[in-house]
């Protein structure tokens, strides 16, 4: 019933029709105090944040009304509306639904599931009293509906077309406000919202990431590999704010924290530290309190690692990748990271995967250490980027049965290779010498290059344990093939631009794409991110679009930049004769961006020298640029926000979002901002940034939902755009008290 209402109350005002604000104002007023009346008897006094006005930077989440100040603000209201005699007739204030706002309630009563303050004298009375909170809610809203019906119709037919433009800047803010405010009780009628802050969470979800709970998949008959892979249901999410590890700290500032991070971040022993596993995690050292990562503490050296790769493609040495059209690449069970690190420092941008582990994980020390990484598997399903995607695919010991499954798991490879792109594989059966020692060995080794030729890949010439599979660049390579020998072509309406976790499809993709571009042919880093007009013409965007996108952008990191400074040196003084540190304060290096568009936001940070790397995520629910955003030479992957994100908990510094919450919650919405907000507290780490951009009437919603976070909030109106507003918020370090 309140859905109904709420998208017709929308789909009127779309229309146009208009209503006389000021009767229509006195009439709910009093149908409003009364319904507050009736409230009032049922529960304890109701308390309200302040939302603060008139100032460019509002008021803190934490200030609150009294009762009191509450009802003589509203009689007062109601005094100064008689004597103007409808002289406000262009605005409504629909403030009174704020009262029903109950994720901003004071929390230290008790609370019943509809979110009203419960009466501890007559427990008895609580269904009755739901029940009738929920009939007066909904009689409300129908009565808003009915009278806003009847004014836009005597509206129409009595404003003159000369008054129209008069009152339209205050119709758009009251169309807005009213969406708001009824997505909020639509919220509230689902009992989806709650008096009190969100509890914490308990010590064992310190490391836990939804969607790959081990046990419950073995018990839910997954098996081989599956067990591992993302399952994600309906309420995935938790509902509950995860606190960090007891002896926790804010991480070292780049590049100091790519080489030596605390050890009580991470959850690893010191056992997983010492002990050998792929070549990668063979280079960490503990020493005390910290881990730290440089080639010299092995027999191991990732320089003379890479320098061999890049020998054997023919370059000189890995600083010559560039030259050759890579910068894009992805490593398969990484290590720990020190491949990517490595070649992090010529312009490389390096993303791990690995599967979920829930000690020693590789992609939750990679990511403290300031590097991409994800949990992703090659065990069943696609990964969740489009076919071209990758100038190299790096795998070192990672355990991944390219031999096995008629070499479905190449297949995929192939298909997030772009056309001329490099496979790197390193493992002992390589080396022939052993090989010939074990008859088994031998055979997987013999079998995974038939795949490889199936494929029309060119082997180049074998160094020890590595070998380096150079994809085509020629599509006829695969009709000049046997008939029947290796993959089939995909057909031509075969979706390879979405992969939202598919099945792993055993045909060859990406041939029928316009992207289809050796990566000799591409132009070269930092030049790639900057697309022509033929190029962005392949992805249906016009230059003029692209240029104004780009533009706007770099005026935004601009203004992010000098909004964060004062509030970070505010909260972070800094000591006489010290060094202005680069804004902000603690570590900026990993961000999330929820809503990339293009990915101009990234090439912002990074023109304005910023020392980032920017996950771009294209959301299910938007349009697909994640092809665009990954020729320019960025890194990002498809998501849909209603199901939690492949990452560990305090993954990230900086999360940002524009547009992202009318794209979610604008129309139908499948899930709520609440789930939302405690995803992205999840992701952040200890004392990290949100900022989030978008219709103003969307953002002051948004507002209401960081109490419950316990959050440090700010919505900051934008100079000359008074249809968009800006709500910053910072993460506090709160610490879970020892038992």
């Amino acid at each position: 019933m309140i859905n109904y209402v709420v998208l017709r109350v929308k789909e009127e005002l779309q229309l146009g029709l208009k209503s006389s604000w000021s009767a229509l104002y006195n009439v709910l007023r009093s149908k409003i105090i009364k319904f507050i009346a009736q409230v009032e008897k049922m529960s304890r006094p109701l308390h309200r944040g302040s939302s603060g006005g008139g100032v460019r930077i509002l008021g803190n989440s934490n200030d609150f009304w009294d009762d009191s100040q509450m009802k003589e603000k509203i009689e007062k209201e109601d005094v100064d509306r008689s004597r103007t005699n409808g002289s406000h007739n262009t605005y409504l204030s629909i403030r009174f639904f704020r009262f029903l706002s109950l994720d901003s309630l004071s929390s230290k009563h008790s609370f019943s599931d509809n979110g009203f303050v419960s009466d501890p004298f007559s427990p008895g009375n609580l269904r009755n009293r739901h029940k009738l909170s929920l009939a007066l809610l909904k009689f409300s809203l129908i009565v808003i509906v009915i009278l806003a019906l009847a004014g836009s119709f005597w509206w129409t037919i009595s404003i003159s077309s000369s008054s129209r433009g008069q009152i339209s800047h205050g119709y758009r803010r009251l169309q807005e406000q009213l969406v708001s405010e009824l997505y909020e009780i639509s919220e509230l009628s689902q009992g989806s919202l709650r008096l009190r802050e969100l509890e914490y969470c308990s010590q064992e979800a310190e490391n836990f990431v939804p969607c790959f709970n081990v046990s419950e998949n073995l018990a839910s008959g997954f098996s081989e590999g599956e067990e591992y892979n993302r399952h994600c249901a309906h309420g995935s999410n938790q509902r509950c704010l995860v606190l960090p590890p007891m002896n926790y700290k804010i991480p070292l500032r780049w590049p100091s924290g790519r080489d030596v991070i605390w050890f009580a971040n991470v959850n690893i022993t010191a056992q997983e530290v010492l002990s050998s596993g792929s070549l990668t995690k063979r280079m960490m050292m503990l020493d005390e309190d910290q881990i730290s990562f440089r080639s010299g503490y092995s027999t191991f050296d990732v320089e003379d690692y890479t320098h061999q790769i890049a020998e054997m493609i023919g370059l000189r040495n890995e600083s010559y990748f560039i030259q050759a059209g890579v910068r894009n690449i992805l490593d398969i069970e990484c290590g720990y990271g020190s491949f990517g690190a490595r070649l992090f420092k010529n312009q490389l941008l390096t993303i791990c995967i690995a599967n979920y582990e829930a000690s020693g994980s590789q992609v939750q020390l990679t990511l403290e250490r300031g590097l991409p990484a994800m949990i992703g598997s090659f065990t069943s399903k696609q990964l969740p980027y489009p076919s071209l995607s990758f100038d190299m695919i790096h795998c070192a010991r990672c355990r991944v049965d390219w031999d096995k499954k008629d070499g479905i798991f190449l297949v995929e490879v192939d298909r997030l290779l772009r056309p001329g792109g490099y496979f790197v594989w390193t493992d002992p059966l390589i080396n022939s010498q052993r090989s010939l020692r074990n008859k088994e060995n031998l055979k997987k080794w013999n079998t995974v290059r038939g795949f490889a030729e199936n494929l029309c890949w060119e082997m180049l010439p074998q160094q020890d344990e590595t070998v380096v599979w150079r994809k085509t660049s020629k599509k006829n390579c695969y009709s000049a093939r046997k008939p029947g020998s290796g993959p089939s072509l995909c057909s031509k309406g075969h979706d390879i631009e979405s992969p939202y976790y598919r099945p792993l499809e055993s045909c060859i993709a990406g041939t029928q794409s316009r992207r289809w571009i050796p990566i000799e042919d591409r132009k070269k880093w930092p030049s790639r991110a900057n697309l022509d007009s033929n190029e962005l013409a392949i992805h249906g965007l016009h230059s003029q679009v692209f240029a104004d996108d780009t533009i706007n952008w770099k005026s935004a990191v601009h203004n992010y930049w000098s909004l964060l400074s004062p509030l970070i040196f505010s909260d972070h003084p800094k000591r006489p004769g010290d060094e202005d540190p680069s804004p902000p304060f603690n570590m900026l290096r990993n961000v999330l961006d929820m809503n990339a568009h293009f990915g101009s936001f990234n090439a912002a940070l990074l023109e304005a020298g910023k020392s980032v790397w920017v996950m771009n995520v294209v959301p299910t629910r938007g349009p697909n640029n994640l092809p665009l955003i990954l020729d320019r030479g960025f890194m990002g992957v498809l998501h849909d926000w209603c199901e939690p994100f492949p990452s560990y908990p305090r993954t990230y510094d900086l999360v940002h979002g524009e547009g992202l919450l009318s794209l979610e919650f604008g129309e139908q919405p499948r899930c709520l901002m609440r789930d939302l907000f405690t995803e992205i507290d999840r992701l952040l780490r200890p004392e990290g940034w949100l900022i989030l951009r978008d219709t103003a009437a969307v953002i002051e919603f948004a507002r209401s939902q960081t109490t419950i976070l316990k959050w440090d909030a700010r919505v900051v109106e934008i100079e000359g755009n008074s249809h968009e507003k800006l709500l910053i918020c910072q993460k506090p370090f709160f610490k879970r008290q020892a038992s």
